[in-house]
């Protein structure tokens, strides 16, 4: 009778130490609760602070904002937040992959930098800006709505990709007429910007 070889062990993976205290963050809940946490209360908190909504004081002739009632109202505002693990769930996905599109846009300043001269600002203008621009708030869109899944699984974004996908794309083809449209009427009736008119000193 012939004899079976004998069954070699697969090599179990070596977990670097980095990658171990990672797995510990990971279970005491950083990434599920302490910063999606510290992030909705910086970012509620700065929009209470620069909009003034709760109302200001005043003292010795100064205007100051409440920050006592910016405080409470962000960290309950956080704490409701990271009670729903659905919307925690959401910010961490939409945040990851927003860097990405960020890593994106400067990678492509340092590739068009290494045509410039040096010392000389880099920056977009005119058409180049707002086409960037219009790019980066589609891509943005189109994360969220990839990180919002319905009960079956599904995200938003495929929901609207089959939305869209059926009807021989006569719907699709409407969305892009419009949005050409409304993007044509939005330049249409933009003022022209008012050259600055210096005053000239006497002769």
């Amino acid at each position: 009778m012939a004899t079976l070889p004998p069954v070699i062990p697969a090599p179990v993976p070596i977990v670097s130490p980095f990658r171990g205290v990672i797995d510990f963050f990971t279970q005491i809940g950083l990434f599920d609760v302490v910063l999606p946490f510290l992030l909705v209360f910086t970012v509620v908190f700065a929009i209470f602070e620069k909009t003034k909504v709760l109302g200001t004081e005043h003292h010795d002739g100064h205007e100051y904002t409440k920050k006592n009632l910016n405080a409470i109202a962000s960290f309950v505002i956080a704490f409701l937040v990271i009670a729903a693990k659905e919307l925690v769930a959401i910010i961490n996905e939409t945040v990851a992959k927003a860097v990405i599109v960020l890593f994106f846009s400067v990678l492509f300043l340092l590739l068009v930098g290494s045509f410039h001269k040096e010392g000389e600002p880099i920056y977009l203008q005119g058409g180049w800006k707002i086409a960037f621009e219009i790019i980066v708030f589609l891509a943005i869109t189109g994360i969220f709505l990839d990180s919002i899944k319905t009960a079956d699984g599904k995200t938003w974004l495929q929901r609207l990709g089959s939305f869209t996908g059926s009807g021989n794309d006569q719907l699709a083809g409407s969305l892009i007429l419009m949005a050409i449209i409304v993007l044509f009427i939005v330049y249409a009736v933009k003022e022209p910007s008012k050259p600055s008119s210096n005053s000239s000193g006497g002769h």
